[in-house]
């Protein structure tokens, strides 16, 4: 089999991979499977969210940091939706990449729902896909009573008892200059 095929290969089989271990995370973090979470992350890897609110960076680091999010985390659920793979072409065992999801959670006593993005790198440590790093980002986080009235408002984050302004779209260049690419 030629190199090039077998590249290719390496990246499909690869990106199942990936795939897998972000709905790993999904049903570790809904069920509570600390074995299963810690599994899924280097021993160097980081976890942020871009709000501050989490921080965790070595796997102890990271799992500390999800033990206190699940002391006050009843029920939730995520779920993935579309995921952006890049393979680095320098190095077959590192990737990054940009997934998109929905969350429910009981919460604090109150039920919250969710949009968010990670933005993940991906290390191959032994032939297993790990990740090395997840940077989180919220485009809304709001009571559900709230959601209507909320997804108009810029400050769409409300999971903390205040109202806070958005990760993104509006941090984005593209989201703030889209019009200029439609005019003469």
């Amino acid at each position: 089999m030629s190199d090039d095929i077998l590249r290719r290969l390496d990246r499909i089989e690869s990106r199942f991979a990936i795939l897998e271990i972000i709905s790993k995370y999904c049903k570790a973090c809904d069920d509570r499977d600390v074995p299963l979470l810690r599994s899924l992350f280097t021993e160097d890897a980081e976890v942020h969210s871009a709000d501050g609110m989490m921080t965790g960076i070595g796997l102890d680091g990271i799992m500390e940091m999800y033990r206190t999010r699940f002391e006050v985390l009843d029920i939730s659920v995520h779920w993935t939706h579309d995921t952006i793979i890049t393979f680095d072409e320098t190095d077959a065992d590192r990737a990054t990449g940009e997934v998109f999801c929905h969350a429910e959670a009981h919460r604090n006593g109150q039920t919250l729902v969710g949009s968010l993005r990670y933005e993940d790198a991906f290390s191959r440590e032994d032939g297993v896909w790990r990740f090395s790093r997840r940077l989180l980002k919220f485009l809304y986080y709001v009571p559900v009573e709230e959601y209507g009235e909320a997804l108009g408002s810029k400050l769409r984050m409300r999971g903390y008892g205040d109202q806070r302004a958005a990760d993104y779209p509006e941090t984005l260049d593209c989201y703030n200059t889209w019009a200029k690419h439609y005019t003469g």
